[in-house]
This record gives C-alpha cells, structure tokens and sequence, in this order.
C-alpha cells in the first residue's frame, strides 16, 4: 500500500555538528509522532561490501538503534531505511556507480515508488527523480539556489512545495524559476523533550559545572563556527569573570581551537562541553542554566539562519539573551522572558548578559511565557503546516 512518508537523506552520520542532518532526522520523527507512517532513508554509510546479494531486496525499514536514538532524542514510532552500497558504489568513479544514481534510478523507482506516498526531502537529485516517477513531494532548501531549475519540475503538479527558512531563500528559488505560490518560509522547530522537567538532573548539571549555589550559569548550545558568534561570546565571558559559561557542540578540533583561545585570552569562566549525549541531556542543562545565550555575527549568514536552538531555548523556559538578526526579529515585540542585544560587540553582549542575570531570576519551573509562545514551534506543528500545503488527495493517511 502506497502510504508511506518518506523522508530522503544523504548523510546519517551520527557525528558532532550536523545540523542539517539532524533537522532531517527530526522532521522524519515528527511525523511518526503525528501518526504518519513516517520512514527516514537514507544510503548505508558503509561501502564497498561484498554482499550485493542486498541489492535484491534493499528496502527494509526498521526501528533504529540505541546509539541512533540517543544520538538524534527520537522516539519510538520512527522507521529507519539503510539503503546499501555495495561495490562497486563509490567506489570506482563514473556516474553509473555513484550513490545517487543508484537511489534515484534503482532503489527508487523500483523498491521505494510501491510504498511511497509522498516524499520530503533537501536532496535536488531525489527530488527530480520523485517528481519524474510522478510521486508528490516536499522540497526543503535552506541555501541559497544560484542555478536555474528545470521548468517541467518546477511546475509539475507532483513537486507540491518549496520549504524555505527566510524570505531571502524563498526569493532567490522564485528568482530562479519556482512559481511564487509553491514556496514558503517557516521557521524551524523544537523537540517536545525540552518541555519535560526534569529538576533533579538540572540540579546535578549545576553541582556539576559551578563553584558554590551563588554562582550564575550561562548556557550556549550549537555549532562551533566564528559566524556563530563564539569568539564574542569568549571575549563577553572575560567582562564577567563571577559568571560559569558552558558551550556545547561542535566538532572535536573545534573544541580543542577554542579552548586554547579561552586560555590564551586567559579567560578561566568558560567550560566546553563538546557533544552533550544523550541528547536529551541538553533539555536538563538548558533548565539548569540561569540564561541561554545566542551570540551571532552580523553579515550574509545572519540574513538567512533559522537557528534550532532558539526555539529549544524558548521552550525550556529559561530566560535568553539573544542578538538582533533578522529571521529573529520577528519575536522581538512578543512577551518573552528574554534581553536583545546588537551582534559583533562583546562588550554589549556582556551587558545584555548582566541585565538578564538582573532582571529574571532563575526560575525552577521555568518562565511561562516563554514555554507557551514556543509551543507553536514544535516540530509536529511544523509538518501539520506543512502537510497544509499539500494537496489533501495526496497526503498520507494516519496510521495511529
């Protein structure tokens, strides 16, 4: 039966600092949660096996592992598919072996098309072949599109619409050949875990991370890039020496970089934490923090971010500190326990840090308002409006 809701991914890779990875990953959940017989696929990180006996009957969805599940804070309802890449895939060079070719023109047409109700996925190649094989389907684009896009999949009625995350990106897809009514913005999502309190681990993560219960804790969750705004938060934590700062995230050698620039700015109030797992441990140390932090750099990459952890940061309920880029800017006028602050200066981050401090008290049960303004955020919410945009003949039925 043609019911299911595929989600297509390149990469499952269980690896530090893959946003857009794990956006995929929790779209994919989400719509399980919602009752969807939602399944994530994606090509098998492993090639060059023997075993092209696999080739036959390649699509197997199933319940992911432990270490997926902790890695990614899915739940249970979620199938996973690990398309397999024997040899010769990617493992000689031509077009005919490569990966993509392999899904779109084998495993697609021929294993996936008589389950697949719908596909949703960033992946172009997947996206033009679904369309080919007249399976409606869910672009996502979170980049700018600089090359001209076929006109027959463009407006074809099977490519049912573009998810973009600012109006910049929907501009430049328009620009470059979508139809304007088959593209939209929203924002990105948070998951229902960081509504969950859980005091008692919240209480051990400051035992962990302060000197004495006085203390103030700042927390900063996401990638480790200089655009992200850490250098500013480094030089912002040597303004307020009596204040813990915790950074999360990023790849091992980012860690390692800038905790040598912490010690060579000798500022001593700064702890990196590398990749907090299991996941869901972020939801503990998010309510443990006094303030959450959200540094950015001015410049292209603000223009268009439509960062996760601002929305997993209003919905656990602690107070923010956030900078004024424009896909936030929206929320400034909204009642949030939260200080904005200007982007590239140190010095008013500092400050903005220091009036929160002042300002919200940490609050164990955290700060109402701001868990019910991020409600509407959640990733389920984000695939019903989604889902809105697609033609109701073709969207898949509830299982649950």
């Amino acid at each position: 039966m043609k019911n299911q809701y595929i989600f297509y991914t390149r990469n499952v890779s269980q690896q530090p600092d893959t946003a857009h990875e794990i956006h995929d990953v929790l779209c994919a959940n989400a719509a399980a949660n919602l009752g969807y017989a939602s399944v994530l696929v994606y090509p098998e990180a492993k090639r060059g096996s023997l075993n092209t006996f696999s080739l036959f009957s390649p699509y197997q969805p199933k319940q992911p592992d432990k270490d997926f599940v902790e890695f990614y804070d899915v739940q249970d309802k979620l199938k996973v598919a690990s398309l397999p890449m024997p040899w010769p895939i990617d493992c000689v060079g031509g077009k005919y072996t490569a990966s993509s070719t392999i899904v779109t023109r084998y495993y697609l047409p021929f294993h996936l098309l008589s389950h697949t109700k719908i596909v949703h996925t960033r992946d172009w190649n997947f996206v033009q072949a679904a369309v080919k094989n007249r399976i409606p389907t869910i672009y996502e684009r979170h980049y700018f599109q600089k090359e001209k896009v076929p006109k027959a999949i463009a407006e074809s009625p099977f490519l049912q619409i573009a998810i973009t995350q600012s109006e910049i990106i929907r501009q430049s897809l328009i620009e470059q050949g979508f139809p304007p009514e088959k593209v939209v913005w929203l924002h990105n999502g948070f998951e229902k875990s960081f509504l969950l309190k859980q005091p008692e681990e919240a209480a051990a993560w400051r035992k962990e991370l302060l000197k004495d219960e006085s203390q103030r804790l700042v927390v900063y969750s996401g990638a480790l890039y200089p655009f992200k705004g850490i250098d500013v938060l480094i030089d912002a934590a040597k303004e307020l020496p009596q204040v813990q700062f915790a950074i999360t995230g990023g790849k091992t050698e980012q860690v390692t970089a800038y905790q040598q620039l912490a010690k060579d700015k000798q500022v001593e109030n700064i702890k990196f934490l590398g990749w907090v797992l299991p996941r869901q441990r972020l939801v503990s140390l998010f309510q443990a923090a006094d303030i959450l932090v959200h540094p950015h750099c001015s410049g292209k990459s603000a223009n268009f971010t439509n960062p996760v952890k601002f929305f997993q940061y209003m919905a656990s309920g602690t107070p923010i500190v956030i900078t004024e880029i424009p896909p936030l800017m929206l929320f400034k006028d909204m009642p949030l326990a939260a200080v904005w602050c200007e982007p590239d200066n140190p010095n008013k981050l500092a400050q903005a840090l220091k009036q929160a401090l002042e300002i919200y008290p940490r609050k164990i049960e955290g700060y109402t308002k701001n868990i019910e303004l991020a409600k509407p955020f959640s990733w389920e919410n984000r695939i019903d409006k989604i889902l809105s945009y697609v033609d109701e003949s073709l969207r898949p039925q509830l299982i649950n």
